[in-house]
């Protein structure tokens, strides 16, 4: 009988969604992945949703939001892409689908406005940043609206695995659990296992819906290319942008020093280019983005600061002139190729010599000491408290008070109190203030601890960067192995990579003979040094598993067969 109930309930929510998707927004037909995380959100239930970039992300939580009881409140860190998906719903012309903006970019009255329009019923979605709701008044505000869904999107950026890291963004899980814990929905257009795991854990995720797809795009045509020195690089990067003439696309480049210099060489060459990146003073930014976007600069230099919520979908090349840090990189940057979903382009040119770079922006360890001092002023403060009675404020210690009295950075003081929160050092309270858990380690062991953390995932950074040039250099099928990274399996090699259209041998099944693949895709194995980790797939005779303490490792399936190096975790 129970098994009924859920089949017609899900069989309503289905035709509601459909119904609205039809005549709300003018879309025929709704994508499976789409439809799987639609129905878990109008049925309460949290989702984490990774789509590739153009994949109707904003779908997913703009058709159950029409549906809903009370308002989707949609938290994204870029005004621009804000901007573009207020527009997109207000254009649509109908009343419940209208949005309003509650950020930096909005006057007082105007932001009271948008309130009063979302109070009324007047407004549905209210878009706004992880700043602005980190304002107490703010956010009681809009908590009583009653938010019935929340939206996170980037969501990316809340992970210190991610390709984007953003220390706003440390706060949100808090933030939403102030808001009365509303279902929430994180979407992102890349994220690897780690991140996936970063994510949830972060945003305090229950039992959410998962859904991956989409990550290999059968439009884009892969190409990589090994330059033995930077005069080669370039000469290669001429020949290509030739080939391109005329047609939109993005030079990736690791340096803003290096963003701005080949964008000169560029345009000595004849070719209409600029460079963009994130030490550039907002107005030019923002200028260089719309003349982007206007196709008046067809080629852009860049660092990956630019990219991030572009809504130009006739982009039909990106360009790589050195080695990402990440395959989650390398995947974003290129998905911005082609969202119109015609052909297009991407080259990767590629040196030894790139790793050396990525291990220096790799950057070091924490200071121990500022850990250990920062988890001491915090216990100090809180006796302060403890001892002043009459002392009229609410329990635990804001940040603003932290950052007075440590003298560290707003930045660094984020990042610093993720690592003593992770370690269990320190914890948020509901009043979104800071306080010491019950049974909290003192400040040199939880110092200690926060290191030995970041120690573990720069181990896991090095062997991302190691899977990257594994990508660069592999001659089989480059979609295979990239999507392996990230746990997904294809069947069949993509046919539109150069490996496979140089060797259409390369066009076999994903996975080895059954004889040879010892443990299933995404099982959960045992190594003895490396501990706990999960297959992500084949490539001939070897294996990649993610271990949860050492990365990424790719091993010999006949050695790992012969020594019995792996067991299966029941």
């Amino acid at each position: 009988m129970r098994s009924l109930f859920s089949f017609l309930r899900s069989f309503r929510g289905t035709r509601r969604l459909r119904a609205a998707a039809r005549t709300d927004f003018g879309w025929p037909r709704l994508r499976p992945e789409q439809l799987t995380a639609m129905k878990a959100l109008l049925g309460r239930q949290d989702a984490l949703v990774v789509l590739p970039t153009g994949g109707g992300k904003s779908a997913v939580y703009q058709v159950p939001g029409s549906l809903l009881d009370g308002p989707t409140i949609v938290i994204s860190p870029l005004l621009a892409l804000q901007q573009d998906q207020i527009g997109n719903l207000n254009d649509r012309g109908v009343p419940r689908l209208r949005a309003v903006r509650i950020s930096s970019a909005e006057t007082p009255k105007q932001q009271a406005a948008a309130l009063a329009d979302l109070r009324e019923g007047r407004a549905r979605f209210l878009f706004t940043t992880p700043e602005s709701l980190a304002n107490p008044e703010r956010l009681a505000e809009i908590k009583a609206l009653r938010p019935a869904l929340v939206a996170v999107d980037e969501a990316h950026c809340i992970s210190g695995w991610g390709y984007d890291f953003r220390p706003d963004y440390l706060d949100l899980g808090d933030l939403i659990r102030e808001l009365g814990r509303p279902p929430v929905v994180a979407l992102t257009a890349t994220a690897s296992p780690p991140v996936r795991d970063d994510i949830v854990a972060r945003l305090g995720l229950r039992k959410p819906r998962t859904v991956v797809s989409g990550l290999d795009r059968a439009n884009l045509l892969l190409h990589v290319g090994y330059c033995s020195d930077e005069n080669a690089r370039y000469r290669r990067l001429l020949e290509f942008l030739r080939e391109e003439e005329g047609r939109s696309g993005i030079v990736y480049v690791p340096t803003r020093r290096a963003a701005e210099e080949l964008a000169g060489r560029l345009k000595d060459a004849g070719f209409k280019a600029d460079f963009y990146h994130g030490g550039m003073a907002s107005g030019p930014r923002e200028q260089r983005h719309e003349e982007f976007l206007a196709g008046r600069i067809p080629v852009m230099v860049a660092t990956s600061a630019f990219g991030m919520g572009i809504d130009k979908p006739d982009i039909r090349w990106v360009a790589h002139v050195a080695l990402p840090d990440s395959p989650d990189s390398y995947l974003q940057e290129i998905g911005r190729a082609g969202r119109d979903g015609e052909p297009a382009r991407t080259l990767l040119l590629w040196r030894a010599e790139d790793e050396a770079l990525q291990r220096f922006f790799a950057g070091g360890a924490p200071d121990e000491r500022e850990l250990r001092d920062l988890v001491a002023l915090l216990r100090a403060i809180e006796a302060e408290d403890t001892k002043v009675a009459k002392r009229a404020r609410a329990a635990g210690v804001t940040k603003s008070e932290l950052r007075e009295r440590s003298g560290l950075s707003q930045r660094k003081l984020s990042q610093l109190l993720s690592l003593l929160e992770e370690v269990g050092a320190v914890r948020t309270l509901p009043s979104n203030r800071l306080g010491t858990p019950k049974h909290a380690p003192d400040p040199v062991p939880a110092a200690q601890a926060a290191v030995a953390e970041v120690a573990r995932r720069q181990a896991v950074e090095a062997t991302r960067r190691e899977m990257m040039r594994g990508f660069a250099q592999t001659r089989a099928c480059r979609s295979q192995a990239l999507l392996a990274y990230f746990g997904e399996h294809m069947g069949t090699a993509c046919g539109h990579c150069d490996n496979c259209r140089r060797a259409p041998v390369a066009a076999q099944p994903a996975e080895p003979a059954s004889d040879a693949t010892p443990f299933p895709v995404h099982s959960t194995v045992q190594h003895g040094e490396w501990g706990s980790g999960m297959v992500l797939g084949y490539e001939g005779e070897k294996m990649t598993v993610l271990f949860d303490e050492v990365g990424y490792k790719t091993l010999s399936v006949p050695v790992v067969r012969a020594q019995k190096l792996l067991t299966v975790v029941r």
